[in-house]
Parts: structure tokens; C-alpha cells; sequence
């Protein structure tokens, strides 16, 4: 095999490694919510209209509301909020903890996650892909990091006294997020409880509750 068809197989296997949302092929590509096109992320307004604000997000000092079921909140900052994140691969969030809250079970289909502990005492974790489906966990103190592999189930979980927070950088413009428990048990409309009862191996009346919280 020649060194040029080598190096040809090791840029292609790169590239498929380093692989997320496609590449700005321009300086920016703001985003146009009033577009009617359909594209794979949002259509680019028109450079000349593009001003400052397109590219601010403010209020990421302020405290998420956590009186909630799970005592958490999360703050996102995706190409929604900030349309000059368009095709530039990035966004961020921040999530606030009660005392005892969880940001539950949940994944990100399009993005690999950095966690920050700005405050507070937090546990996190994520399983790997069947077979193994192992854990992996850690507690995380003020000023750790962490990082969660893309599309892997994780959560995390304030075991402090105070509130905690925590500054997530993630991997695309529009991360996503599926929280497990609200998609099984919460879908529109609902999966039939006989299928969820045979998968968790448990009495369907056990699925009915669950269901009706959500």
C-alpha cells in the first residue's frame, strides 16, 4: 500500500472522529427564524442586516428557578437564543441545583458536554452503549470538570447542603435533549404499557403510575 493511499485512509478516519456540526463555510451565518427554506440548521440572514445583538446572550448570572419535581433548571444558550451561533458548532447552558435536586437521566443526540462546578458539591455519571452498559461516575467539586461522550445517557446530582451550580459547554448550535424518563414514560402519545411493562420487567399497573405522572 503506498504512503499516499495511507495518509489518504488516516485523513478520512480523522475526519470522521472529529466529525459535529458542519463547518462555517463564511465569517458568520446569523440565523433567520422567519425563513421558510428548510435546511439542515437554520438559513443565514442576510450579512448586511447582521448587528452586535445577534451574537449577546444576557442573564446567565441570574439563578435558574429550581421549585420544580427534580430541584433543577437549566438555562440554555443554543442557536434560539443567540442566532449568531448559527454553524459554528458550540452552545452552552447553566444548571442550578436545589439542595438534593438532579438534572436527570438524559442525553444529547448531536453533542459531547463539558461540565464546570462553579458551586457546590455535585455527582455526576454516565453509561456506556450495551453490552456493558457501565457506570462511570465521579463527585465534582467547586472548579472540576467533566465531560460527557456524545449520546450517552448522564446525569447529575447536587449532594450539598446549598444551591450548586454548574456551567455545561457543548458540542453543537442545537444540542438537543432527550430526558429518558419523560420520552418512555411522557411520549404523544403514550407507549402501550404492555411493551414498557415486558421491557422494565415489571407489572403494567406498575407502567400506568408512572405514566400518569407525566
Amino acid at each position: 500500500m503506498s504512503h499516499f493511499l495511507i495518509f489518504g485512509l488516516l485523513l478520512a478516519t480523522c475526519s470522521i472522529a472529529f466529525a459535529s456540526d458542519p463547518s462555517p463555510l463564511q465569517d458568520f451565518c446569523v440565523a433567520d427564524p422567519n425563513s421558510q427554506v428548510l435546511v439542515n440548521g437554520l438559513v443565514c440572514k442576510d450579512p448586511k442586516l447582521v448587528q452586535a445583538n445577534d451574537f449577546l446572550f444576557r442573564g446567565l448570572n441570574v439563578m435558574g428557578n429550581t421549585s420544580n419535581d427534580v430541584g433543577s433548571n437549566v438555562t440554555q444558550v443554543t442557536v434560539a437564543q443567540v442566532p449568531g451561533l448559527n454553524t459554528l458548532g458550540i452552545s452552552m447552558a447553566r444548571i442550578d441545583f436545589a439542595p438534593m435536586g438532579i438534572n436527570p437521566p438524559h442525553t444529547h443526540p448531536r453533542a459531547t458536554e463539558i461540565l464546570t462546578v462553579i458551586e457546590g458539591r455535585i455527582l455526576v455519571g454516565f453509561v456506556t452503549s450495551n453490552p456493558e452498559n457501565r457506570l462511570i461516575t465521579k463527585l465534582l467539586e467547586k472548579g472540576d470538570v467533566f465531560v460527557f461522550p456524545k449520546g450517552l445517557i448522564h446525569f447529575q446530582k447536587n449532594i450539598g447542603h446549598g444551591y450548586a451550580v454548574a456551567i455545561a459547554g457543548l458540542s453543537s448550535q442545537n444540542p438537543g435533549v432527550i430526558t429518558i424518563a419523560n420520552a418512555v414514560f411522557g411520549s404523544n402519545p403514550g407507549i402501550a404499557g404492555d411493551i414498557l411493562a415486558k421491557a422494565f420487567q415489571v407489572d403494567v399497573n406498575v407502567v400506568y403510575k408512572i405514566q400518569s405522572k407525566f
